[in-house]
């Protein structure tokens, strides 16, 4: 079962990043019913105030909604919320005036027209901030900051606000909610910005993996390219040889039987050297690579002496925990430690990234499955689970006698 903290480990870095955008801008909300909504209960009475915290919260719970409807649409999940927007931006123009009939005609008292002023501006502030998720063009964003700014001063007119109250109202709208329209804007640039990134990692992983399969097609046609096309003279040759009853047609089929050996040995040769792993390269490769994604990684230990098969099993080891880290990206520390002790080499691979890497490597893949396969021929064993809260641990271990006196009989 997960902890607390276990649905937040298990989204991946854009998820993060959009819910903490996401929660960011409903905050607004929540504050804008505690900064002015209970207040005006107090200044204005448990009548004019009640009715007054109802629409400030009708107000604060649309904003929310827009924020995430509008969130949702610039990610391509929903349509935009039009009819969404005409209703916040109607409901907001509504409470403003509201504010300002209360500061004109309701008791005359300074906390009055404190609560008033303070509804009156953090209304329009917020709610024009929020419109501006709903749009993307950004002249729409600068005409729905000035027109609100210039239906201040439309409303204050004729309701006989002071010229220096009413222009202080406007300027204060337009700064206020074109500072927050700005925000949004660029929290939706930048959550944009960082799906891109993520998926441009994928993407780059991707053609990594199909670079390597070119390199592995390329090298397979190099070998078996010519010798095909000399077993394809060869054959005919025979054939024409057979058919005139020439004896040397028997040589001829016996150089081809010996070129498909051949063939059939550098094929084996070339598919060894693909599916082996280099310890010491993948050790250093795990460190680097790691580290320019911003995770911690600290690699101790050395990998000279050890016999190939054991570098070649502790390798892909070494690469699929090292890929699972950096495809979920939610590790903020991982450590690579090699030692040989009792007759055995133990490799173990830890991160912080608990819940993804489980997730990733353990839950029911053919990560773990694979690597286990690698390490039985070899006589090793792998284990994998939880070493703490939020932490993974993989241990792979080799028995060196045994491979030791593979090497001999084979050598």
């Amino acid at each position: 079962m997960r902890g607390p903290g276990g649905w937040w480990r298990g989204k991946s870095t854009p998820a993060k990043f959009e819910t903490y955008t996401r929660w960011s801008f409903h905050f607004f909300g929540v504050s804008e019913i505690l900064a002015v909504g209970l207040p005006a209960v107090g200044s204005l009475g448990p009548g004019l105030g009640g009715a007054l915290l109802t629409l400030v919260t009708v107000h604060a719970v649309l904003c929310m909604f827009t924020v995430s409807r509008g969130l949702d649409w610039t990610r391509g999940r929903r349509p935009q919320p039009v009819r969404l927007l005409w209703t916040l931006a109607s409901l907001t123009a509504a409470i403003a005036v509201v504010a300002i009939l209360i500061a004109q005609r309701g008791p005359d008292r300074e906390s009055v027209d404190a609560t008033a002023g303070a509804v009156f501006g953090i209304v329009l502030v917020i709610g024009v901030g929020v419109l501006a998720l709903g749009v993307r063009d950004r002249r729409q964003v600068y005409a729905i900051v000035t027109g609100f700014s210039l239906g201040v001063g439309a409303v204050c007119f004729p309701l006989d606000v002071p010229p220096p109250d009413a222009v202080i109202g406007m300027v204060g709208v337009f700064l206020g909610s074109g500072l927050l329209a700005f925000t949004a804007l660029f929290s939706v640039w930048l959550l944009d910005a960082v799906y891109q990134l993520d998926e441009a990692r994928e993407t780059r992983a991707r053609l990594a993996v199909a670079e390597e399969r070119l390199r592995f097609g390329r090298d397979l046609h190099d070998v078996m390219g010519r010798n095909l096309a000399v077993i394809a003279l060869k054959a005919e040759l025979a054939v024409q040889l057979a058919r005139r009853g020439r004896p040397e047609a028997v040589e001829q089929m016996i150089e081809v039987q010996r070129i498909a050996q051949d063939s059939q040995r550098e094929v084996r040769e070339v598919v060894r050297g693909y599916r082996e792993a280099d310890l010491a390269v993948e050790l250093t490769g795990a460190q680097g690579v790691l580290t320019a994604a911003g995770i911690d990684c600290e690699v101790r230990g050395e990998a000279d002496g050890l016999p190939g098969e054991v570098q070649s099993a502790l390798g892909w080891v070494v690469r699929e925990t090292t890929t699972n880290v950096l495809r979920h990206g939610d590790a903020r520390r991982c450590s690579v430690a090699l030692r040989v002790a009792e007759g055995c080499v133990v490799l173990t691979v830890e991160n912080d990234g608990a819940e993804a890497v489980r997730d990733g490597i353990g839950g029911g893949g053919s990560g773990l499955a694979g690597l286990r396969e690698r390490l039985r021929q070899v006589d090793g064993t792998l284990e994998a689970g939880f070493a703490g809260p939020g932490v993974f641990r993989v241990v792979a271990e080799v028995p060196l006698e045994r491979t030791s006196m593979v090497s001999e009989v084979t050598s």
